[in-house]
């Protein structure tokens, strides 16, 4: 037999009877092994170690001859390996070679390992003998462990985000701060920080202002510091970037590292917020400080953008809520100063407005859009024709809006809805006692518009004496009450809509023609809807998210073939026409994607405004029906189209008495 170093390697004088001997061969051949290997007994005595079993188990060459292999294993994993041992002996197949397994050793010193044990045994005569091949993967599954905990983080810091983002899309305005604050909480403990802090520093300033933080228990509160402390960092900031250090040391300005190290952190993130618009020289961001050399990698990073956007949308909507607030407060004290003013002008006169939103893609809208624009500015009469429904209303408004009177509302008066024996005091107003019941004065319209717009709707239909007293203002503008003989001079800008046609009017003599020339300086003719077909798209939707809010539905599409026979319907009605069928469309749906089905021309049936609800359904389901040629059931059916199961619409389609019409 050869003989061996201390060391465990063969001795040069035993070298030479390597060749002659097998069992040397094989020792030789195991000591040169890239991995430990341990040969023991069926029984588990340990017969050979090579050096790296040796050196994983921190014991000397030849110390684990004759102990038990079970003395390698720690001993909350021995009952776990039992069983194993016993099916290894029993099925002559698995120890032609057992797959590797990962188990817990103890070295000498009661340190535990992870270890990768490969088995295999060899027979020979009567006897058997395992030969376990094994790796120490210490190193391995701590390096596993680590990214297995950083992905966990990663994970975790991305569900925050998530969360923080959710947060503030359903926060109320009056609850930002708080939710800004409790954010820069829930970041600075999850990165393990010192301090979150969103800081603002004002247009013309130059020093910045804390207006949230977070800091632990302890920490002082966020100081102001002057923006000339930190030039490389503001420089960052104002041309929209972020900017990060694991040490002072990285910066590239000796300025910024000499005001981080004596005043810290050592470790920091900034990362600028973006308000649109935002005022010149004005500058919000969000930093982020730890004492210790924090790394900040790339998804950290992406992450803090994205709070810092959702939170500067968070300040833009709370600022345009306190504006709203003012303008709102505003309002009230001017509705208290007219209180003492007729109460039904007041009524009539809408103190509050929203700027028109007109919804077009055609020509023809966009073409009058242009005129809009440029008559706006100026203060010429403008005439508006066009059929009942068109929206001439809005149009007023869009020329009133986009005029120098903008300031002061627009007074509308519909001339078709005041009686005739009270549209003169209604337009030009009324002192006490000018007719009987006549209790107060009152101011009329032209008063209540004055150096703002007025609109007229309906002019058409003024009685000629009231036509000729109306033609006066224009010429003289001046007014005189009901009453009284005093003249009052008014600065009105005058719109006036009609959907009669003035010229023949004006042939048979119901209107004037002096004042329908003076009307008509700018005429402008609102096309009805038939003739603008690529508006129907856009309005449904206006009116489908308009009427969805009211009602709290949610709806996400609309049936294309719906917008097909909206398109082809011709609308009698017009735009006011198609609002109705949409609000009724929302009101029956209980889908997410909506049918609106084009009214039925001209059907003799009871009046719609005398019709139930139940009759409401069940010509909604007859129209969906007559849509899909009496189809029920699958794709494109009527259940699919009114969101309804087969069965449901079949057993309402029973109730309500409606068969099918059989192809």
């Amino acid at each position: 037999m050869p003989t061996f170093e201390s060391d465990g390697s063969l001795d040069p004088g035993s070298v030479a009877l390597i060749g002659r001997d097998p069992q040397s061969i094989f020792r030789a051949a195991l000591d040169e092994a890239p991995h430990g290997s341990i040969v023991s007994t069926e029984d588990g005595e340990i017969l050979f170690t090579n050096h790296l079993a040796d050196r994983i188990f921190g014991y000397l060459p030849f110390e684990l001859i004759g102990q038990p292999i079970s003395c390698l294993i720690s001993e909350s994993q021995r009952s776990l390996h039992a069983g194993f041992w016993v099916n290894f002996w029993k099925d002559s197949r698995s120890r032609r070679m057992s797959p590797k397994r990962t188990v817990t050793g103890v070295r000498k010193d009661g340190v535990l390992v992870a270890l990768e044990v490969g088995l295999n045994v060899i027979v020979e005569g009567a006897s058997r003998y395992v030969v376990a091949a094994i790796v120490d993967i210490t190193d391995r599954a701590n390096l596993e462990a680590l990214l297995a905990a950083a992905s966990h983080e990663q994970l975790g810091f991305q569900r925050l985000v998530a969360d923080i983002a959710a947060r503030f899309g359903r926060v109320e305005p009056d609850g930002v701060d708080e939710a800004i604050v409790d954010s820069l909480r829930q970041i600075g403990e999850a990165l393990s920080l010192d301090r979150s802090i969103l800081w603002k520093k004002p247009a013309g300033e130059a020093i910045t202002v804390p207006t949230h933080y977070w800091v632990p228990p302890g920490a002082g509160a966020p100081e102001p510091f002057p923006v000339a402390s930190v030039p490389f960092v503001i420089s960052k900031l104002e041309a929209g970037e972020a900017c990060w250090f694991t040490s002072p040391e990285d910066l590239p300005d000796p300025i910024d590292r000499e005001t981080f190290l004596r005043r810290g952190p050592q470790s920091a993130a900034v990362v600028p917020l973006t308000l649109n618009p935002q005022e010149p020289g004005e500058l919000i961001a969000l930093t982020l400080g730890a004492t210790n050399g924090h790394e900040w990698t790339p998804m950290v990073i992406e992450r803090l953008r994205l709070v810092a956007g959702v939170i500067a949308q968070a300040l833009v909507r709370t600022a345009n809520d306190v504006a709203l607030n003012k303008a709102l407060e505003e309002i009230r004290q001017l509705r208290d100063q007219l209180a003492t003013e007729n109460v039904e002008l007041r009524r009539e006169v809408k103190v509050l407005r929203k700027p028109s939103e007109i919804i077009s893609e055609s020509p023809a809208i966009k073409r009058i859009l242009r005129q809009v624009e440029q008559v706006a500015p100026t203060p010429a009469t403008v005439l508006l024709l066009g059929d009942t429904g068109t929206g001439k209303e809005v149009i007023a408004r869009a020329i009133h809006d986009l005029s120098p009177r903008h300031h002061r509302q627009m007074v509308r008066v519909s001339c078709a809805a005041i009686p005739a024996a009270l549209i003169e005091s209604e337009l030009f107003g009324r002192e006490r006692g000018a007719y009987t019941g006549a209790l107060s004065r009152q101011i009329g319209r032209f008063e209540a518009a004055n150096q703002s717009t007025l609109f007229l709707d309906e002019i058409g239909e003024l009685s000629m004496e009231v036509q000729v007293k109306l033609l006066r203002v224009l010429q003289e503008r001046v007014i005189e009450r009901l009453g009284s003989t005093q003249s009052i001079k008014v600065d009105v800008r005058i719109i006036a809509a009609t959907n009669r046609n003035l010229e023949e009017a004006v042939t048979d003599k119901s209107f004037r023609e002096d004042l329908y020339y003076r009307l008509n300086v700018f005429p402008i003719v609102v096309p009805p809807l038939r003739d603008r077909v690529e508006d129907i798209p856009g309005l449904v939707w206006a009116f489908v998210d308009e009427f969805a809010r009211s009602f709290g539905k949610t709806i996400d599409s609309i049936s294309k073939d719906s917008l097909r026979e909206l398109e082809r319907y011709t609308w009698p009605g017009n735009v006011r026409e198609l609002r109705n069928v949409v609000e009724r469309a929302v009101i029956l749906t209980n889908s997410r994607q909506l049918v609106v089905p084009p009214p039925r021309p001209a059907v003799k049936t009871i009046p719609k405004l005398a019709m139930t609800l139940e009759a409401l359904e069940g010509e909604h389901i007859r129209q969906v029906l007559e849509s899909t040629g009496g189809r029920v059931r699958g794709a494109g059916g009527a259940a699919e189209r009114l969101g309804l199961k087969p069965t449901t619409l079949e057993s309402r389609m029973a109730r309500l008495g409606i068969q099918r019409k059989k192809s």
